[in-house]
């Protein structure tokens, strides 16, 4: 065989076990899909035993819904998201938007979406997948977050649970399910790309999930899901597009959405509390300053006087890594979990401290004023 030969047969050879990675990876993956051991085999095969993700996707998708918003804004005509664009009329503007929800408990009809879906919305209209078109009301929103907790009044409502996305790895298969500039519910998938993102909204409580899963206007709000149907995010941004590239998707942690709402569902709204420190990044420099391994946490930089903190022992130099039982990734993701806490919240801090791991029991204060 000559050289040439060799080395075609060899792609060839890489190329069919490349596809043959690929069909069993999804083979596999689909395999996880949330039927227990006892139920059908191959539950991420169609029934002429083609390798697919329909399976799951019929049984999601009738939990997501797309909403339709109307509503009025004083000021500049510049639209946002998925607005449709303002019609003049003295001085407000008439604006609509588009986005996506997840039915989340089909008994009381509890919608998540995004808060900056319908923050001005004087109508909310949300379709269902059997095309039904009810009303929806907020229950409440929170901008901190970007979450908002709705309700609608329907019959046959089907939800899905949220699931842990502390668990959530990067390399994990996900898919997302929207309604991308308004053409209707719409199936993509990927894989988690990052975990903890932080910094698209400084202002905010971040601890982004990233994906390669397609995420569009109109995706906000929607739900991203692991493999077993579960909510493991709720679509909420994207970056790139305007820059000429394909645009990078995010999603906030369900665990985060389930803080926010419970708190929305049991009070209204949601009242932040606050520790009581400047925290900042475990850097190499840091790290061997207080004697530990580099690795995830959150340094105290400084504890504040008369505050949560300095109530409950929390000294400078502590390297917090764990809020009850929850691993703390870094400064954002430690204030991110925080700012979702209620003020009188008792929480577990795992915190090492001269090298001696300890845990310090905390109850939540009050922001400052």
């Amino acid at each position: 065989m000559t050289s040439s030969n060799h080395r075609a047969c060899t792609e060839r050879r890489g190329r069919a076990l490349a596809s043959f990675a690929i069909a069993a990876a999804l083979v596999f993956a689909a395999a996880a899909i949330g039927r227990g051991p006892a139920e059908a085999a191959s539950p991420g095969l169609r029934r002429d035993g083609v390798p697919s993700l329909a399976p799951l996707v019929n049984r999601i998708t009738p939990a997501v819904v797309n909403i339709a918003t109307r509503g009025h804004v004083r000021g500049s005509p510049m639209g946002e998201g998925g607005d449709r664009g303002p019609s003049s009329g003295g001085t407000t503007r008439q604006v609509t938007g588009i986005g996506s929800g997840v039915i989340v408990d089909a008994r009381k009809g509890y919608v998540l979406t995004n808060h900056h879906v319908v923050r001005r919305a004087d109508q909310i209209l949300v379709r269902l997948k059997d095309r039904r078109v009810v009303r929806a009301r907020v229950i409440g929103s929170d901008a901190g977050t970007d979450i908002a907790v709705l309700q609608i009044r329907a019959s046959r409502l089907v939800a899905l649970p949220l699931g842990n996305s502390d668990n959530l790895q990067v390399g994990d298969y996900v898919v997302a399910v929207g309604n991308p500039f308004g053409l209707g519910q719409t199936v993509t998938m990927g894989i988690v790309s990052a975990l903890g993102r932080s910094g698209l909204s400084p202002r905010g409580y971040e601890s982004y999930i990233q994906t390669d899963a397609s995420i569009n206007p109109g995706n906000s709000g929607g739900p991203l899901l692991d493999l077993h149907g579960r909510v493991v995010g709720i679509n909420a941004a994207i970056i790139g597009r305007r820059t000429g590239g394909t645009g990078i998707g995010f999603a906030i942690p369900a665990n985060m959405a389930r803080r926010v709402m419970n708190q929305i569902l049991r009070y209204g709204n949601v009242r932040r509390g606050r520790l009581g420190v400047v925290i900042q990044d475990l850097t190499p420099s840091v790290a061997k300053r207080i004697g530990v391994p580099i690795g995830p946490g959150a340094v105290v930089r400084e504890v504040q006087p008369n505050t949560a903190a300095a109530r409950a022992g929390i000294r400078q130099w502590d390297l917090i890594v764990a809020v009850d039982g929850a691993r703390v990734r870094d400064a954002g993701g430690l204030r991110s979990r925080i700012g979702t806490l209620r003020v009188g919240d008792r929480v577990r801090l795992r915190v090492v401290r001269a090298k001696v791991p300890r845990t310090i029991s905390v109850v939540i204060g009050p922001a400052a004023r």
